[in-house]
């Protein structure tokens, strides 16, 4: 942020200090917007930041609201997503693997999800155990 970077769209190969300060910023910025409030300011943020005793910078809030303003919080997050998409990435194994499952005979997914779901119960009232 000090070198004049971007709190909106920031896209930093690993997350850096920076980047992770800024996301409690936006974060507050979007509880403020489903709080109601179609336009919050810095103040708007700092009121939320400070009421869970977070740290506030008035220059990151202040660019923030800078970024925004003008903006639908709703476009912003949809443009993103359109940039997103092109991303790629994982996540097609399971797919392949229920499928495999329901054309060899369909049963054994209802089957492995109820099994699964047992264990899950079993593990929580483990957990519950002290």
């Amino acid at each position: 942020l000090a070198q004049g970077g971007s709190l909106v769209a920031t896209a930093a190969p690993f997350p850096t200090l920076q980047h992770n300060m800024g996301m409690k910023y936006c974060a507050a910025y979007l509880m403020a917007v489903l709080g109601g409030n179609e336009s919050p300011s810095a103040v708007d943020i700092q009121k939320i930041l400070e009421s869970v005793e977070a740290e506030y910078d008035s220059t990151i809030a202040e660019k923030l609201v800078g970024e925004l303003e003008g903006k639908m919080v709703h476009e912003v997050i949809g443009a993103g997503k359109k940039k997103l998409k092109t991303f790629g990435g994982g996540g097609g194994g399971a797919g392949v693997a229920v499928a495999g499952a329901a054309a060899s005979g369909g049963a054994a997914p209802a089957s492995a999800a109820k099994e699964e779901k047992k264990v899950e119960e079993e593990e929580e009232e483990e957990e519950m155990d002290f």
